[in-house]
This record gives C-alpha cells, structure tokens and sequence, in this order.
C-alpha cells in the first residue's frame, strides 16, 4: 500500500445522513465523537459514539441493566477488518462489528481527500426505515500525547 494516504488515525468531524428529499440528520448529534484508523498492512478500524454517553451503575464491564446495555449499544457504532483501496472508493471488509448484519461484508465508502480532510460516503443505504445516504467527515489526528503517571 505504498503512498497510501489515508495511513493513520483520522477523528470524526461530523456525521450526517441525507435522506433521498434533502433532508439532512445526524444520527448521534452534531457532537458524536469518533477515530477511524487503517494501517499500513490493511488493517482498519472505526468506533463513533454519542457524546456524554451515560455510564453504567456498576464498574464490572459484563454488568449492567438490560436498559444500560441498550442505551450503550444505541450510540456506540463500531467495527473493523481489512481495507483495500479503489479509484474512489475504499472498501472496508467487515470481520467485527457491533452490528452482526455486517460481518463478512463489504462496505463500500466513496472518498474524498483534501488535505487532512477525508469524506466518506455511502451510497443510498437503508437506515431508520428510509434509504438514505451517509457523509462522514474526518480530520487527520495529530501527534497522541500520552499523560504522564
């Protein structure tokens, strides 16, 4: 994948969704909050989530309420696999994710890069009952800081 440019860990800038009248959404707020990253050896990963997420009443990680576990899983979306580059095109082959739906698939994503900006788009895909048509914005990540201990 030499010269790939879209190596690294990108934060999420914006998510919206365009319904096939205009109308424009976004399905985890204007704050949702989320890193995508791929790897020189074709690997990738995304995970978004709602900003302000509430917390389960217990710290033990398989705990929690029927409520609490679908409250997490409503504004958390995430999945990974393995990625291969098109012309305009990225295509995500889905080994994990939240939504079961989309193991062993591919997920198609139009791109567009601009400097430190990529834009992935879907094309029409079903969302909420209504076809619908993705737009996710990500700036290229700077240089993680690590607090010290």
């Amino acid at each position: 994948m030499a010269g790939n440019l879209l190596i690294g860990t990108w934060r999420l800038v914006s998510w919206t969704q365009e319904a096939s009248d205009g109308h424009i959404t976004s399905p985890f707020g204007p704050d949702a909050t989320g890193f995508l990253t791929y790897t020189a050896d074709g690997h990738m990963a995304v995970m978004i989530t709602r900003a302000s997420r509430r917390q389960f009443a217990t710290p033990d990680l398989l705990a929690g309420s029927v409520e609490e576990k679908v409250g997490a899983a409503e504004s958390y979306l995430g999945y990974g696999g393995t990625y291969e580059l098109r012309d305009h095109s990225v295509l995500h082959h889905v080994t994990h994710s939240l939504f079961p739906n989309w193991e062993g698939t591919h997920q198609e994503r139009l791109m567009q890069l601009e400097g430190d900006r990529l834009t992935l788009s879907t094309r029409p895909t079903l969302l909420a009952g209504e076809m619908q048509t993705a737009h996710l914005t990500w700036q290229r990540a700077g240089s993680a800081t690590v607090p010290p201990s």
